[in-house]
């Protein structure tokens, strides 16, 4: 195969794993924006914590810098689960945590109120974690060899296959949660009016509790991913994919679980592309996410797969 559709491949490798991430992220503001019509800027912080929960279970379960050579595979893939989960519920309950204590009181304040209250929830998890976890960055435990697959010239890494198994799953039973089961119909009743939802039974305070804990839940799940493939996490980790998973939920449609998917993946891919074909591109990949955003606003504010929605006065 000639070189530069190698090259080419590879990159696009690359950037859907980073995308996949992104998506992961992406999916949790815009269920809650969906819901609340809030934009949850904690949530990327959110996604730090489960990193930094993943590295006290894996310590707990007795992962140091590297992976011993006496443990079976079958006992590291249970030890990724189990640090999975163990990130997953922790950032529920603090997903759960943050709706109950700084959003719930403040639903039918002003938006602007609910706004800043985000950005202080999220100077709190940064401070905070710097508080708990310390300052510098941390190694996250190698609980998985990591290898590299040459697959027809393009390499793939166990963490790139781990991302885009993981994603898809997760993925795939979101979208038989929201379309197929009880708590799903009711959660997009919640999103579409919530009076009326409170008049058709619906408790509407657990549904709103749900999305937070389902939406922190993938965050956790990215954080684990993330630190898996960089096997580096710090307190302030989450702050600039924070923004960018932001920018892809609203690339795709804020609001919309496939768009925020879809936008996810398009960015991952977008930042990639630069980076490797732009002279100097890894210096404008960061700036890329946002050169997006403005020219999203400017053409279509309602993103790819979102619509245009005529409120009367």
């Amino acid at each position: 195969m000639h070189q530069d559709v190698l090259e080419f491949l590879q990159q696009l490798i690359n950037g859907l794993s980073v995308g996949a991430i992104y998506a992961l992220i992406a999916v949790g503001y815009t269920m809650v924006y969906g819901v609340l019509r809030l934009i949850n800027f904690a949530h990327g912080d959110v996604y730090m914590v489960g990193a930094m929960a993943g590295v006290y279970a894996a310590r707990w379960l007795g992962f140091g810098g590297s992976v011993p050579a006496d443990r079976s595979a079958v006992w590291m893939w249970t030890a990724f689960v189990l640090v999975l989960v163990a990130a997953m519920l922790a950032c529920a309950a603090l997903g759960f945590a943050i709706e109950l204590l700084a959003y719930r009181s403040l639903r039918n304040q002003p938006r602007i109120t609910a706004l800043i209250t985000a950005i202080g929830v999220s100077m709190f998890l940064e401070f905070g974690g710097q508080r708990v976890f310390g300052a510098n960055p941390q190694a996250f435990p190698q609980i998985v060899r990591t290898h590299t697959f040459d697959v027809g010239g393009v390499m793939i890494g166990v963490a790139d296959i781990i991302i885009f198994a993981l994603t898809i799953v997760l993925m795939a039973v979101l979208t038989v949660l929201v379309k197929y089961t009880q708590t799903g119909r009711a959660l997009r009743a919640v999103s579409f009016r919530f009076d009326t939802a409170a008049l058709m039974g619906i408790n509407v305070n657990r549904i709103v509790s749900f999305t937070f804990i389902l939406g922190s839940a993938l965050a956790a799940a990215a954080g684990i991913l993330v630190a898996v493939r960089s096997t580096r996490v710090d307190p302030l980790m989450g702050l600039l994919p924070g923004l960018k998973a932001f920018i892809a939920a609203v690339l795709g449609g804020i609001g919309n679980i496939p768009g925020a998917v879809a936008g996810g993946l398009l960015l991952g891919m977008t930042e990639t592309l630069v980076a490797g074909y732009l002279p100097q591109g890894s210096q404008y990949r960061d700036g890329v996410a946002f050169v997006i955003l403005i020219g999203v606003l400017l053409v279509k504010p309602s993103g790819l797969f979102g619509q245009n929605v005529v409120e009367k006065v």
